[in-house]
């Protein structure tokens, strides 16, 4: 009655499935042929219907009994298609997330495992570039993190009492019910412990094992002291991930053996990430989803599953579009992010530092803050950053001429060290002797003298303007007008050059976003703006707020957003001129 039914009702069809549901929970001893003869004569009520919460905990038996079983292929591939391209939350429905789970698991199994797996991925993302379901990729990822975090739950649980959420699920809250706890934390440490571990010479070598369940690990004890969590040991504060991570001096190593099982778990999940990595519509939204890193931190504490994941980082690192690679920086201010895990003295670094020179590179190259950035790694990564570049890695000896051409290093032995580092190598010596020519002429270009306003003819370039300013002097300049010409954000390098400028029109052209935060962050005395009919957004208008000096703005016919134009008010307490016609603010 239900398939044949006229009405389209969901209740109608879920009637039937949830009967069944009863009756199996009635009759618990099934054989295995009546389980397979249950789940094919109610797969065509699974055409169009999810399965109620007690038929997905059926399957998942079903899934971990009989892998190898037809009928998880030919009956359970669709209702998990299905699951993946219409389900909107899994926190509601937690049991298809497992069933999901244990589906992808069971593939696995088969004979070509992997494979199998990686044409079921292709089949949900289709044949096109595109994936023609939104919502296929967040509830793989959802399904992907959940596995994980099963993989470290037991090790977890093990050393903190609060309950598992398996014991939540089962409704196992009491603290009668949970296991006792292990009278030892891993990354939060008694500063009296420190101080005995350093005197102690007997305590050098010591190993701990702690033992739960199927989980072993081992925490090697040596004396080597992290200054900076010294410094901090007076600070009641939750520290932060990284310095969680980097381990006390109590518990300098980690190492995390997981059962074969979970290790099979984790294998198989930790290359489906992969393989959703290698999908270039999917690997911006994939960027999102991980920039707040959603992995426990025993996960990245455990070297396989960082060395295993360094594959995805390395594809958002190797992406042009600034939506996926800036994601590798932290998802806000006082936050570690991908960044700092693979840097060199992050957690996950197991290479020379060829991952984190990637990831510098294609940062600078788009980092709206690059003076902030590169402020960032003077304070934090300098001294790898020079051994990369005695090595001759070119990344790192660009890094280093731009500390020194933006003034980044104050201290003069540093700025010395820098420079006997680059001229250790042919291409540092050859780009610190470009540097030497640039500020010649930089220096040449702030003589005072020259014109007090220049205005450059229509049509012309970037390269125009770069050869006008290299020709003389302009140290007086304080008005320029490039309206109506054809420059575009990369012209930005040079304006800023320009210690006098005071007013700067921009009028029709195609200088956007990347240009306003490179002025933003030099030409802070900048009193007069117009960016009428440019490409700027919001994106790059809300960088203004750092130019204090600003006492007119003129964003006629721009994408300037009505909350924008509210904070720009409230944060430039000298702006007296504003045009904002034409736009959604006006």
């Amino acid at each position: 009655m239900a398939l044949t039914s006229p009405l389209q009702d969901d209740s109608i069809h879920q009637a039937p499935l949830e009967i069944v549901s009863k009756l199996l929970s009635e009759n618990i001893h099934l054989t295995t042929l009546e389980h397979e003869s249950i789940i094919v004569a109610i797969s065509p009520l699974l055409e169009n219907n999810h399965p109620p919460p007690d038929l997905c905990e059926f399957f998942c038996k079903h899934c971990r009994e009989r892998p190898r079983s037809m009928v998880v292929i030919e009956v359970f591939t669709p209702v998990v298609q299905r699951i993946l391209k219409h389900n909107m939350d899994f926190g509601k429905c937690p049991r298809l997330r497992l069933f999901t789970q244990e589906y992808i698991l069971a593939l696995n199994e088969l004979n070509a495992g992997m494979e199998v797996v990686n044409k079921f991925i292709h089949s949900m993302h289709g044949p096109t570039a595109n994936c023609p379901h939104p919502r296929v990729l967040p509830n793989l990822v959802a399904v992907c993190l959940a596995a994980i975090y099963s993989c470290y739950e037991e090790f977890i649980n093990s050393r903190d009492n609060s309950p598992s959420l398996k014991e939540i699920r089962n409704g196992c809250q009491q603290q009668c019910d949970r296991k006792p706890n292990i009278p030892m934390r891993l990354l939060h440490t008694n500063p009296d412990l420190v101080s005995q571990e350093v005197t102690s010479t007997e305590s050098r070598h010591k190993s701990v094992i702690v033992t739960s369940n199927e989980i072993l690990v081992e925490v090697e004890r040596n004396n080597t002291v992290n200054q900076k969590l010294k410094a901090n040991s007076g600070n009641d504060s939750e520290p932060n991930l990284i310095d969680c991570l980097l381990i006390s001096p109590t518990c300098s190593t980690i190492s995390i053996e997981l059962s074969p099982q979970a290790e099979r778990v984790l294998g198989c999940y930790v290359e489906i990430l992969k393989m959703l990595s290698d999908y270039d519509d999917w690997r911006p939204a994939l960027a999102s989803l991980l920039q707040p890193i959603p992995f426990p931190k025993e996960a990245l504490a455990h070297e396989t599953f960082t060395k295993e994941l360094k594959y995805v980082i390395q594809r958002f690192a190797e992406d042009p579009r600034q939506e996926v690679h800036s994601c590798l920086l932290s998802v806000r201010a006082g936050k570690d992010g991908w960044f700092q895990l693979y840097s060199p003295g992050g957690v996950a670094c197991d290479d020379d530092g060829e991952l984190f020179a990637s990831m510098v590179h294609i940062l600078m190259g788009s980092c709206y803050k690059t003076k902030k950035f590169l402020l960032s790694l003077a304070e934090n990564k300098l001294g790898p950053c020079m051994l990369l570049a005695l090595r001759g890695n070119q990344t790192m000896v660009e890094i280093l001429c731009l500390m020194l051409e933006y003034n980044i290093i104050e201290n003069n032995d540093t700025q010395l060290q820098i420079i006997s580092t680059l001229e250790s190598t042919d291409v540092g010596k050859r780009m610190y002797e470009q540097l030497c020519d640039r500020q010649r002429e930089l220096k040449e270009l702030q003589r005072k003298g020259g014109p007090t306003r220049l205005t450059l003819p229509s049509k012309s370039t970037d390269a125009d303007l770069a050869r006008l300013l290299s020709s003389g002097s302009f140290g007086n300049l304080e008005n320029l007008s490039l309206a109506f010409t054809n420059v575009t954000s990369a012209c930005a390098e040079q304006l800023i050059k320009l210690p006098s400028l005071k007013q700067l029109n921009l009028w029709s052209t195609q200088f956007g976003d990347a240009g306003l935060r490179v002025l933003s962050e030099h030409l802070t005395t900048l009193q007069v703006l117009n960016l009428c009919e440019t490409p700027v957004t919001d994106a790059g208008l809300l960088a203004l707020s750092s130019m204090k000096s600003l006492c007119s703005l003129n964003m006629n016919s721009t994408k300037l957003s009505a909350d924008t134009y509210e904070d720009l008010k409230a944060k430039l307490p000298n702006l007296k001129e504003v045009d904002v016609r034409y736009t959604e603010a006006w």
